[in-house]
C-alpha cells in the first residue's frame, strides 16, 4: 500500500530557487534580444557623433609684401695697417722716445741707435769729396794750358763721382740709426729697450693705423653677386656703437675649402674712437623680394623632410607649402613660398595632416563659413 509524502520545507525552498533562476535567465536573454534589435541608440549614437566630428584648428590670414632682404654676417674690427718698425743697421739702442698707446705722426722717432764711428766715416767721405773736386779743377786748368791730356779729365771726374757715392753711402748709414714711424697711427708696443743691441731686420716697436678700420666678411657664391664695391653697409659693434662701412674689396677667387669670397669693408675712425679687435655685425642688403610674415612657432616638417607651413584652401582642406626663411624681425619670420593671401594654421597644425578637412576658427574665435557648430562643440567636449 502506497503512502503519499508530505512536502518538506527544504523541497519548497529548492522549488523557489529554480523559479528565480529561470526568471533571471529569461530577463538576461530578453535584454540582449532587445538591444540586438534596437541597436543601443544611446551608446552608438554618441560614437557616431565623435567619428563624424572634424578636427579643429585656429587660423589667421596673411598676405605677402615687398621686404628688404638683409644678410647679417659677423667679423672683427682690424687695423687698416700694422707694421713693426725694424732696424736697418747694427748697433745698441740709445733712445726710445715714444709712449705705448699714444698717437704718433709719420716721421716720429721710434728708436735711435748709437752713432758710433758713423759720423767719422761721414767726415772722411766729405774730405775725400773735397779733394776729388780740387783735383778735377786743377786738371781742367792744366788741360786748358796743354800740360795734360784730355784723358786726365775723365780719370779725375770718375774719382769725383766715386767720392760723392761714398759720402752718400756714409750719410745713409748714419741716418739708418734712427727708426721712424712710416705713417700716422698708434704706437702699440715697445719691442726694444734702452741698451738692446739690434741687428738689421730686428724690430723696435709696433705701429697700427686705426683710421679707417677694416671689417672682413665671408659671402657665398649666391650672395657675393648682390653687392658691389662702394656699397654702404650698416655696422653694429659689441659695445653698442653703430657705424656705416663701405665695401672696398671683393675677392675674385673663392676659397677652395669653403667656396666663399672674402669681402672687406672700411669704417671711418677719425678721431680714433673705435678700437681694433671688437666684434662687429654687418648688414648686407640683398635686394627686395615678395615675402610673408608668419609666427616663428608654426614651421613644421613634411613627410619628405621639407620645412614649411600648413595652411587651408577655400574648402578648409589642409595644404602644405615648403618655404624658405629670409629674415627674422619683431613681426616674426619672413618666408617665401606661401600663396597670397592665405589662411595659415597657427594652432593645431601638429595634429592635422595634408588633405584633411578641418573646422577652422580665426584668432578672435569666430567660426569660419564652413565650420559646423555642432561638430566644433563635440570636438571640445
Amino acid at each position: 500500500m502506497l503512502h503519499s509524502r508530505k512536502p518538506t520545507e527544504r523541497d519548497t525552498m529548492s522549488t523557489k530557487s529554480y523559479i528565480i533562476a529561470g526568471a533571471a535567465t529569461l530577463a538576461i536573454v530578453g535584454w540582449f534580444a532587445f538591444n540586438s534589435v534596437d541597436g543601443g541608440p544611446d551608446l552608438e549614437a554618441g560614437a557616431v557623433v565623435e567619428e563624424s566630428a572634424l578636427p579643429s584648428v585656429v587660423v589667421t590670414q596673411v598676405s605677402s609684401e615687398l621686404h628688404d632682404v638683409v644678410l647679417t654676417t659677423y667679423g672683427r674690427t682690424q687695423p687698416h695697417r700694422e707694421v713693426q718698425v725694424r732696424a736697418k743697421t747694427a748697433g745698441p739702442v740709445v733712445a726710445t722716445p715714444l709712449v705705448e698707446g699714444r698717437t704718433v705722426k709719420a716721421g716720429a722717432v721710434v728708436c735711435r741707435q748709437d752713432m758710433d764711428a758713423r759720423q767719422a766715416v761721414v767726415a772722411q767721405a766729405s774730405a775725400a769729396l773735397r779733394k776729388a773736386e780740387a783735383d778735377l779743377a786743377a786738371t781742367r786748368v792744366l788741360v786748358e794750358r796743354g800740360f795734360k791730356s784730355g784723358a786726365s779729365l775723365n780719370s779725375d771726374q770718375a774719382a769725383l763721382d766715386s767720392a760723392r757715392a761714398q759720402l752718400s753711402q756714409a750719410q745713409t748709414e748714419r741716418g739708418n740709426i734712427t727708426m721712424l714711424a712710416p705713417f700716422d697711427g698708434v704706437f702699440t708696443e715697445q719691442l726694444a729697450e734702452l741698451g738692446d743691441y739690434l741687428g738689421p731686420g730686428q724690430p723696435c716697436g709696433t705701429i697700427v693705423e686705426l683710421s679707417p678700420l677694416v671689417v672682413e666678411a665671408e659671402l657665398s657664391e649666391t650672395q657675393v653677386g648682390k653687392i658691389a664695391v662702394g656699397d654702404e653697409v650698416p655696422v653694429r659693434l659689441a659695445s653698442g656703437e653703430q657705424a656705416s662701412a663701405t665695401v672696398t674689396f671683393i675677392q675674385s677667387i673663392a676659397n677652395t675649402a669653403t667656396r666663399t669670397f672674402t669681402v672687406e669693408t672700411e669704417i671711418p675712425n677719425d678721431p680714433v674712437t673705435i678700437r681694433a679687435g671688437m666684434t662687429a655685425s654687418l648688414d648686407f642688403g640683398m635686394g627686395r623680394v615678395e615675402a610673408t610674415p608668419v609666427p616663428s612657432g608654426i614651421l613644421s616638417l613634411s613627410d619628405d623632410g621639407n620645412t614649411g607651413v600648413r595652411y587651408l584652401d577655400a574648402d578648409n582642406i589642409v595644404r602644405f607649402a615648403a618655404v624658405e626663411t629670409i629674415d627674422e624681425t619683431d613681426r616674426g619670420i619672413w618666408v617665401t613660398g606661401l600663396p597670397s593671401p592665405t589662411r595659415i594654421i597657427i594652432e593645431g597644425q601638429d595634429f592635422v595632416s595634408t588633405g584633411t578637412e578641418v573646422d577652422a576658427r580665426t584668432r578672435n574665435g569666430a567660426v569660419s563659413s564652413r565650420t559646423s557648430p555642432v561638430a566644433a562643440t563635440t570636438r571640445i567636449k
